[in-house]
């Protein structure tokens, strides 16, 4: 089975599209990535875009409508996927 885990810090929300994770913060999930590459459930490390980049594409008619994000919910854009 695979599935995708998030983890995303504090007030990543609402940052700008090119603000970077701190030092520390990259640290643990190097550390925390390497465990799992090593126990061999590892299977990729794909980076996501925050929340503030998503948009919603729903099909109405047969025709595509692209809506902006933020929005409130997760369930509606996760991370530019």
């Amino acid at each position: 089975m695979r599935f995708m885990m998030l983890m995303i810090p504090g007030g990543y929300a609402e940052a700008a599209p090119d603000v970077m994770p701190s030092a520390e913060a990259v640290e643990g999930m190097m550390k925390y990535n390497h465990e799992l590459k090593k126990a061999g459930v590892l299977l990729t490390l794909d980076g996501l875009h925050p929340p503030s980049a998503g948009a919603r594409v729903s099909y109405k008619g047969g025709k595509p409508l692209v809506v902006d994000g933020p929005f409130a919910e997760v369930k509606e854009v996760l991370g530019g996927y």
